[in-house]
């Protein structure tokens, strides 16, 4: 039906007559001639359709926006002075020959380009329009370019590709699973895969040597920014690799996929923190270090102190006491203090102390605070030596339990990173390592693996039963500006440490052997050392275009509460299909009751 692109077109096709085909992105009338922008994929070219050509005038007289339109027409020079230099197509216009028209359209719910800011539900609604505006088909072509790279670099460095089923057998990986009930096995479910963890280990017991995939995974989780209920990772697995040689191959991977999609030099090697020490200075395990914001302990200053605000948390095991140091910010108001409090109340913190730096020369007495008064002056001149404060500086303070101040302090240091500009640099990747092996839920009272159970330790058996809290994983992350894109680690490939991290973690060997029997059984025909990562997909891309939201990097994504309004699923379904499937539906007692009411 056409012989080019819209937006390829140049004037290396000049005098050609072409064919293209697109959407009407603009009709115009000026003094009896009629301009039409048509728009396709690849971009805009414009149209001019001369009035002596009455039956093609009075078909461009009669199409609207978002008409898709077959015109056939001669190249030529755009007129002196009407050049458009943004433009691929910009030097050149189409001189009509003939317009068909394929379809018409209805005026579309928004405009397909416009500054106007459109309700996320409606562009959901109708996503099929959303998409054909110009900076979702930016976004997708990256997508599509980060997809190709990838590909192209594992398939240069032996990789296998690999499909893994689907339909699997619930497990449990940190989230809840989509469950997809069986019509063959009368009270038996499958589940949806949340990663293709198990699937990809085996195969390295099989001898796979290097497996990758581009999967879907699906977590029946609550929603944010960046997560969505059906994703796509990039999935990575190796043997006879160690933590370092993976992230040494992946690290490359990644900096020629900048390099080639967005033409951004990522640097020769990234740095390396631990997790220890990223929670110390940043008080989060995905750091921004764009941000030169950092927590400073200040516990051991604080233990005398009247101040039981400082001193209580200060003498707790279990608690934190850290000042941040703000350059240049002794000029933010109280009603800035004011919101910034009420910010970080929403990660727990009952309040947020703070110091103006008026006068280092005077002492305390150059200090502005309600909390000076709570502390002898070398406590505060420790504090001040600690932070490196200066004369207009303002210190802000988080004491309470340990994981409260650091999930407060934390978010507060990246806001304040972004509000006062404070940005340094475009990219900043980095690997956060040596995570711990476990955490212990104090609710549950038990050992919750940190990644998941098939993580290494770095340690023996015998040590690992003996210190489970103090046990390092041979795990890795990989952060950039404050988001993980990616994380991995090296397995378990024998027996008897997958069963002592089973037993730590409360799963007994009934339950083992029931959940986990087929790998317990692979694990014992000669499983090699084997480790691997996945990339968040959509997280790459969403940063790589600048967009705040995964959503923005999905053709047809989920809303917050996990529904899609463009096919308005989740729906019922039928009673037919659920005797099929020898299921019944009980509503809640508390909703019928309600309806009741």
């Amino acid at each position: 039906m056409r012989t080019h692109m819209c937006g390829v077109l140049n004037t290396q096709q000049l005098d050609e007559t072409v064919s293209i085909c697109g959407w009407v992105h603009r009709r115009r009338d000026h003094g009896g001639v009629i301009f039409i922008d048509l728009r396709d994929r690849a971009g805009l070219v414009q149209v001019v359709v001369d009035p002596d050509m009455a039956d093609i005038f009075a078909i461009a007289e009669s199409v609207r926006s978002e008409y898709v339109l077959r015109i056939t027409g001669l190249v030529r020079h755009r007129p002196e002075g009407t050049v458009n230099a943004n433009m691929h197509s910009g030097a050149i216009e189409i001189l009509a020959k003939d317009i068909e028209v394929l379809n018409e359209s209805e005026t579309p719910p928004f405009p397909v380009e416009s500054e106007i800011e459109v309700n996320e539900e409606l562009r959901l609604r109708y996503r099929y329009i959303d998409l054909r505006r110009t900076v979702m088909q930016e976004k997708m072509k990256v997508r599509r370019d980060v997809t190709r790279v990838l590909r192209n670099f594992l398939d240069d460095n032996e990789f296998f590709e690999i499909e893994t089923p689907y339909l699997t057998k619930a497990t449990p990986e940190g989230a809840r699973d989509y469950i997809v009930p069986s019509r063959t096995h009368e009270n038996s479910f499958f589940a949806l895969p949340q990663s293709p963890q198990l699937y990809k280990q085996m195969l390295m017991v099989a001898g796979m040597d290097r497996y990758y995939q581009v999967v879907r995974c699906f977590r029946d989780e609550d929603l944010r920014a960046d997560r969505q209920p059906e994703f796509t990772q990039l999935d990575i697995e190796t043997s006879f690799m160690n933590e370092n040689e993976i992230m040494h191959i992946m690290e490359e991977m990644i900096r020629q996929l900048f390099i080639k999609v967005i033409g951004v030099n990522l640097g020769d090697k990234f740095p390396r923190i631990t997790h220890q020490e990223s929670v110390s200075r940043y008080g989060v395990d995905r750091p921004d270090l764009r941000i030169p914001l950092e927590l400073v302990d200040i516990a051991e200053d604080m233990k005398d102190v009247d101040f039981k605000v400082f001193s209580a948390p200060a003498n707790d095991p279990k608690g934190r006491v850290v000042a941040m140091r703000v350059p240049n910010a002794g000029d933010l108001s109280r009603k800035d203090i004011d919101a910034l409090t009420k910010y970080v109340s929403i990660y727990g913190a009952r309040g947020l102390a703070y110091i103006k730096v008026n006068d280092l020369a005077a002492g305390v007495d150059g200090l502005q605070s309600p909390i000076v008064k709570f502390a002898p002056a070398e406590v505060w001149d420790s504090v001040l030596a600690k932070t490196g404060a200066q004369n207009g500086d303002l210190i802000f303070f988080g004491a309470d339990k340990a994981n409260i101040v650091n999930e407060a302090m934390g978010a507060l240091r990246v806001k304040l990173g972004h509000d006062l500009n404070l940005i340094e640099g475009e990219w900043k990747p980095v690997w956060v390592i040596d995570f711990p092996m476990f955490d212990w839920d104090e609710k549950s009272q038990r050992w919750n693996a940190i990644h998941h159970p098939f993580t290494a330790p770095s340690c023996s058996v015998e040590e690992l039963v003996a210190n489970p809290g103090t046990a390092l994983s041979r795990a890795y992350d990989l952060v950039l500006n404050g988001t993980e894109v990616g994380g991995g680690s090296i397995r378990i490939n024998r027996t008897s440490m997958q069963q002592t991290v089973f037993e730590i973690l409360g799963i007994g060997e009934d339950e083992a052997r029931e959940k986990f029997g087929f790998l317990l059984d692979a694990l014992k025909y000669g499983a090699p050392p084997h480790g691997g990562l996945a990339f968040g997909l959509d997280r790459l891309v969403m940063l790589m275009t600048g967009s705040s939201s995964i959503r923005d990097v999905i053709a047809f994504p989920k809303t917050q509460s996990a529904a899609c309004p463009l096919v308005s699923a989740p729906a019922v379904v039928t009673d037919e299909q659920l005797k099929e499937l020898g299921i019944r539906l009980i509503k809640p007692a508390g909703k019928e009751k309600a309806k009741q009411d």
